[in-house]
C-alpha cells in the first residue's frame, strides 16, 4: 500500500473519526463523539421504558450467534506489546433456532458506551436490545461464503449487528470483531475490559494509516482460524473460496487494506470510512463497493480520498447517500431514535438506513461471492431513491 496521500487529523482522532465532514451534527450511540460534544438530545421523560429492538432480517433463514474468544500467540497487542494480541468475535450463522435470544451486547460493554458516549440513560440500556439470533445455536448444515465485519472506531461489533443478522439470515456466515483497545469496551470470557487507547490518541498525524494496517492483520488472523476449522465447531460450513471483508468507517478503511493485502478476499466494502491508504496506482481488479453518504464529495477535507480510489478500481462502484449520517449505517442512529434522541437535522432514518444498508451491502455480496443476478446494483430503484450512483 502506498503512504497517505495527505495527513490524518489528529483532531478527528480525538473524535473517534466519528463525524461528517458534510454535517456538524451528534452522531451516535457507540462513537461517544460529535462535532461539538456529547450528544445534547434531551433524555426520555422519567418513568419510560424505551423498548429498542432490530429490523427483522429479511432472509429466509433462522439465525444463530456464538462468541468466540481468539488469542493470537504470535503477534503483539499493537497497544501494549507486554500482551499478545487478543480478539473477541461474533459469529452469525443460519441456523437451527431455540429459546434462548442471542444478547445485543454485556452489561459491562453497555455501560462503556454509555459513558463514552455521555448519554443520559441507564449503563445497562444496550442489554434491552431485542436481536433475531439465537444464542449458541446449532449451524445448519451447507457450505456458506464467509464475511467478517470491522466496526468503526471506538465502536463495538454490536454496532453492525443488524447487517450480521440480515446477511446471515441470506446464508452467510458473518465474523463481527472486536478490535481491542479500539473499542470502548471489549469484554473477555475471564469477565476482563479493555477501554479504548485508540480514543485518546492525538498525536500521529498517521494514526488512521496504522489503525487500518493493524486491523488488517486482526481480520487476516481471524479468516485464519475459522477457514481452518479451530475453535468453533461449524466452522466445516465456511466456504473459504468465498470471503469478504466489510466495514464501517476506520473499518471500511480497514477492508480496502484487507482486500489488497489478502488474496484469500474475494470482495469489500467501505461504508462511509476515509480510506487514509489508497489503494494501489497499478489498480485493485478485485470488486470493492464504496456506500456513503455526501461527505466524500469533494472538497471536503476528510473524503477526498473516494473519487481517486474510485478510479483505481477495475470491478468497483460508488454510491452514495447524500441524507444519510455517519451512523446510518450501523445501529446506532435507530437505537438513538428509539431512545427518544432523535440527531438535529434532515437525516434518512435509522430504520431505513439499516434497510438501505442491508440490500446494497447483500445485493453485492450476492453477485460477487454467490454468482447470483443483483439487479439492484444496475442502476437508480424506485425502491431506494435515496441512492445515487457516482460510479
Amino acid at each position: 500500500m502506498q503512504t497517505p496521500r495527505r495527513m490524518v487529523r489528529s483532531a478527528l482522532v480525538a473524535t473517534a473519526l466519528v463525524a461528517c465532514a458534510a454535517v456538524a451534527a451528534p452522531v451516535a450511540i457507540a462513537a461517544g463523539a460529535t462535532a461539538g460534544g456529547p450528544t445534547s438530545a434531551a433524555a426520555p421523560s422519567s418513568g419510560d421504558v424505551p423498548t429498542l429492538t432490530l429490523p427483522e432480517p429479511t432472509g429466509p433463514l433462522p439465525v444463530g450467534m456464538t462468541p468466540i474468544h481468539l488469542v493470537d500467540e504470535e503477534r503483539a497487542d499493537p497497544w501494549r506489546p507486554e500482551e499478545r494480541r487478543e480478539l473477541m468475535v461474533s459469529l452469525w450463522y443460519p441456523a437451527v433456532p431455540n429459546r434462548e435470544p442471542a444478547p445485543y451486547t454485556t452489561e459491562a460493554v453497555s455501560a462503556a458506551v454509555v459513558k463514552g458516549a455521555g448519554l443520559p440513560v441507564a449503563p445497562d440500556i444496550l442489554t434491552t436490545v431485542e436481536t433475531h439470533s439465537s444464542d449458541r445455536a446449532r449451524a445448519l448444515p451447507g457450505r456458506r461464503p464467509l464475511v467478517v465485519l470491522s466496526p468503526g472506531a471506538s465502536l463495538s461489533r454490536e454496532s453492525l449487528t443488524s447487517l450480521a443478522e440480515d446477511l446471515a439470515s441470506r446464508g452467510y456466515v458473518v465474523a463481527g470483531v472486536d478490535h481491542t483497545y479500539e473499542a470502548r469496551g471489549v469484554e473477555f470470557p475471564d469477565g476482563r475490559v479493555t477501554g479504548c487507547l485508540l480514543c485518546e490518541r492525538e498525536d500521529s498525524t498517521e494514526l488512521g494509516a496504522w489503525v487500518a494496517q493493524g486491523r488488517s492483520v486482526d481480520l487476516g488472523f481471524v479468516l485464519d482460524e475459522l477457514t481452518h476449522g479451530r475453535l468453533w465447531r461449524y466452522a466445516p460450513t465456511i466456504d473459504a473460496r468465498h470471503i469478504a471483508v466489510v466495514g464501517h468507517s476506520l473499518g471500511g478503511a480497514a477492508a480496502a487494506v484487507t482486500i489488497v493485502d489478502d488474496p484469500r478476499v474475494d470482495a469489500g466494502i467501505n461504508l462511509d470510512g476515509t480510506f487514509h491508504l489508497d489503494f494501489p496506482e497499478t489498480g485493485m481488479d478485485r470488486p470493492f463497493l464504496m456506500l456513503g453518504s455526501a461527505s466524500h464529495e469533494p472538497p471536503a477535507k476528510d473524503g477526498a480520498d473516494w473519487p481517486d480510489n474510485l478510479a483505481r478500481l477495475g470491478a468497483g462502484q460508488w454510491l452514495q447517500i447524500p441524507t444519510a449520517n455517519h451512523s446510518s449505517f450501523t445501529d446506532q442512529l435507530l437505537l438513538l431514535e428509539q431512545l427518544g434522541m432523535p440527531l438535529p437535522g434532515e437525516f434518512v432514518g435509522g430504520a431505513r438506513g439499516i434497510e438501505i444498508t442491508n440490500a446494497y451491502a447483500g445485493a453485492f455480496l450476492d453477485r460477487h461471492l454467490r454468482g447470483m443476478s443483483s439487479p439492484l446494483l444496475d442502476g437508480p430503484s424506485d425502491a431506494y431513491p435515496e441512492v445515487e450512483f457516482r460510479g
